[in-house]
């Protein structure tokens, strides 16, 4: 149940998308086409939403305020998962002046004469604001590790590309996302579940509209072909990196109106458990602001 409906002692349903830490996780177990048991027209679903955003709205100023927290939101996917939708439709909503986002493509050259991890360090949010990671350094665990030619060309030393080199940069992230939480900032990771069928119908969807041709790739195509190896890379990714500091929440995504739903829920919650609140002010401050209303009223 969207957290617009619901009481805030009530707002633990979601908990169910989230991988515990140190969980065997198999996708076959998670259904991309469930929706809480929700059955809601479109104009319903658009109207939970709105009031979602609201809440989410009012979190995000207070998160300003305070100017303590960071938070980074990482989403991944399957091509035609949903991400830039979701990240749309959820969050486009805030203000701006707060959120920053940021969508990794391919590594540029300077990136590639640095660690995997530096080009994501350098758009990490400042405190006060949400971060937004649209794909992140997990392709480094998934795209480069499907693609071993990849890995190839990345510069690496040979005797660093060893048999446990996975593992290692499961330990590296891990590290790094501890590091972070350690700091202050909240991370929540999603992935956006889309079953295989779905994701036909929305490739061949973006042919067929006009206005959706930009959105293709040929590529995409040999991607989908890929779609085992990358369905054990995500299996082996999630299961090893989700944890206490930053859980992985695996999130239907057949039905894009609940997958927004979802993400905004966890959202929510996440903000709440920080007690966010406005900075009080100090006795002097009070005083400062008493002179100043004088002086503009006699003005």
């Amino acid at each position: 149940m969207p957290a617009a409906a619901m009481k805030k002692s009530e707002r633990r349903i979601v908990d169910r998308y989230r991988v515990a830490a140190g969980e065997r996780f198999r996708l076959a177990r998670w259904d991309p086409n469930e929706t809480g048991g929700l059955d809601l027209e479109k104009e319903e679903a658009r109207s939970l939403l709105a009031r979602g955003v609201e809440e989410l709205l009012s979190l995000q100023d207070k998160l300003y305020a305070q100017d303590r927290w960071a938070v980074l939101l990482v989403f991944q996917g399957m091509d035609a998962a949903g991400k830039d939708g979701t990240i749309k439709h959820v969050l486009s909503g805030l203000n701006p002046q707060g959120v920053q986002v940021h969508s990794f493509k391919a590594p540029s050259g300077e990136e590639l004469d640095h660690d995997f991890l530096w080009r994501v360090a350098r758009y990490l949010p400042e405190r006060g604001d949400i971060g937004i990671f649209n794909r992140s350094h997990y392709e480094e665990v998934l795209v480069v590790r499907v693609h071993r030619e990849i890995l190839e060309a990345r510069k690496l030393p040979p005797e660093v590309v060893t048999k446990n080199i996975w593992k290692e940069r499961y330990d590296d992230i891990n590290a790094f996302e501890r590091h972070l939480a350690r700091n202050g900032t909240v991370i929540r990771k999603f992935f956006l579940n889309v079953a295989r069928g779905e994701q036909k119908k929305r490739l061949l969807a973006r042919l067929d509209d006009p206005d959706k041709n930009w959105k293709f790739s040929s590529t995409d195509a040999q991607e989908r072909g890929l779609w085992k190896d990358y369905a054990r890379a995500y299996e082996e990714m999630i299961a090893a990196t989700s944890t206490r500091w930053a859980p992985w929440y695996v999130v239907p995504a057949d039905h894009k109106w609940f997958t927004r739903l979802v993400v905004a829920d966890v959202i929510i919650q996440t903000l709440e458990r920080l007690d966010l609140s406005y900075p009080k002010l100090s006795r002097e401050k009070r005083l400062e602001l008493a002179r100043v209303r004088k002086a503009i009223a006699r003005s």
